[in-house]
């Protein structure tokens, strides 16, 4: 079979006729210099610059992105503005803007690039570096970095499951990292558990990149809140102690895998379980997503959305761009806002050399029972189900989606032989910040 590629389409121009790029000071277009926030003035724009140690330099393009797609894929390519996310979030008329430009963009695009600071590209660099010495490792290291009761540690290559069928990415999960005297540990909680580093040179840059993107999480969600039309607080709350995860992602060439798998596919079709995902990708492309659409339903709290439409026309290509992070949006943000800003099913292709990536996961708290927004939205109160009256736990859903991609791992055979699963339902699971009450 034949595959071609179409022409490359500007996504940012895609809201519909009349509509033009945003060109506010939201955004940073390659080549040119920041414009100015509405409400603001010239005096306003030196003053905040004075405040600012040092620019942040300008997302390098690659020179076809194109041709960075892997073969056998037909997609349109993605050309997307990148956002300057501020130091901090105060409530400004620009904050309020940025946070339109973008809940804007992921309703358009489903996708959003903002810059990486210089000390994110740093903590970037450090971290992709020890993922490639981890990775190096003989398999028998890698294999005995697993924990029976949490999911943190080494998949293997085809072991992780996306609608039945093996995934080609080699992956290090990091969850939230508790020892063994932790209450909640101790309490056999689903999922809780320490984290199974190999050793300090990969925990210390894992751990700092990832503290670095919890406080980008929090300010695209405070910057959500403005353009969704919410009070302040109505994410954030969900928040507290989140469940904030990372998988370091190594996928093999296309011609050297092991035939458990797909031939091509590095990650199936599927849709991510929580509010939002920020990643990272080194210069070999892979990524694909598909835009929000009137005509794709799914609800993945309710029915699993892995394999949509993988074989189908309409998906669209994310060429790496170096120097930012992307940003899609999970099932919990879907839920949260009535459909009005949706999941992005994405999907990743193996290309012809191994490729390297970084998946954070900005979530709610394991214990989070979550409920659709009061107000804002767009003032569109679309409908969802009859559980809408119950709420959805986070827990039981992250949980649920791990059983399903790792049925055969370890931590799936003892939570359940030990029935942690039915501890899912007891009130001390299902309140932030609560902790079991230890004989």
């Amino acid at each position: 079979m034949k595959f071609s590629t179409r022409v490359c389409l500007n996504l940012s121009r895609r809201a519909g006729p009349g509509k033009a790029r945003m060109g506010t000071a939201t955004h940073i277009t390659p080549g040119a210099g920041m414009a100015m926030p509405p409400c603001f003035n010239i005096k306003n724009a030196q003053i905040t610059r004075l405040n600012v140690p040092q620019p942040t330099p300008s997302p390098v393009h690659a020179t076809n992105p194109q041709a960075t797609m892997p073969p056998g894929y037909k997609a349109e390519v993605a050309q997307l503005n990148v956002f300057q996310i501020p130091d901090r979030v105060t409530g400004t008329a620009g904050d309020k803007a940025l946070g339109k430009a973008l809940v804007d963009a992921w309703r358009r695009d489903g996708i959003i690039q903002i810059a990486m600071s210089n000390k994110q590209r740093q903590l970037w660099e450090d971290a992709k570096a020890a993922s490639r010495r981890f990775f190096k490792k003989p398999h028998a290291e890698k294999a005995a970095c697993v924990d029976s009761q949490s999911y943190s540690g080494y998949i293997a290559s085809g072991e992780e499951v996306t609608d039945g069928i093996a995934d080609y990415s080699e992956i290090f999960t990091i969850t939230k990292d508790l020892d063994m005297a932790e209450p909640r540990v101790r309490a056999k909680w689903p999922c809780h558990g320490p984290c199974p580093w190999p050793d300090i040179e990969m925990k210390e840059p894992m751990t700092q990149y990832n503290e670095s993107l919890g406080v980008e999480g929090e300010k695209l969600l405070q910057l959500a809140e403005f353009g969704l039309g919410v009070a302040p607080g109505s994410l954030t709350r969900y928040t507290q102690d989140g469940w904030h995860h990372t998988r370091v992602l190594r996928f093999p060439p296309r011609n050297a895998t092991n035939g458990k798998g797909k031939e091509g596919r590095g990650i199936g079709s599927h849709t991510d379980y929580g509010l939002l995902v920020i990643s990272a990708q080194d210069d070999v492309g892979g990524l694909f997503i598909r835009r929000p659409s009137q005509e794709e339903k799914f609800a993945n709290w309710e029915k699993s959305a892995a394999g949509l439409k993988e074989d189908e026309d309409g998906w669209v290509y994310v060429p790496p761009v170096a120097g930012t992070h992307t940003v899609i949006l999970g099932d919990m943000m879907q839920y949260l806002t009535r459909n009005y800003l949706t999941a992005t099913p994405h999907k990743v292709g193996l290309n012809t050399r191994e490729r390297f990536a970084f998946a954070y996961f900005h979530e709610p708290s394991f214990q989070a029972v979550l409920e659709p927004l009061q107000g804002g939205c767009g003032g569109k109160a679309s409908q969802l189900s009859s559980n809408d009256t119950e709420g959805v736990h986070y827990g039981t859903h992250f949980t649920n989606m791990f059983i399903r991609n790792y049925p055969d791992r370890i931590t799936t055979h003892r939570l359940m032989a030990e029935d942690r699963y039915s501890l899912l339902s007891r009130p001390e699971l299902r309140t932030i910040g609560a902790l079991p009450t230890l004989a």
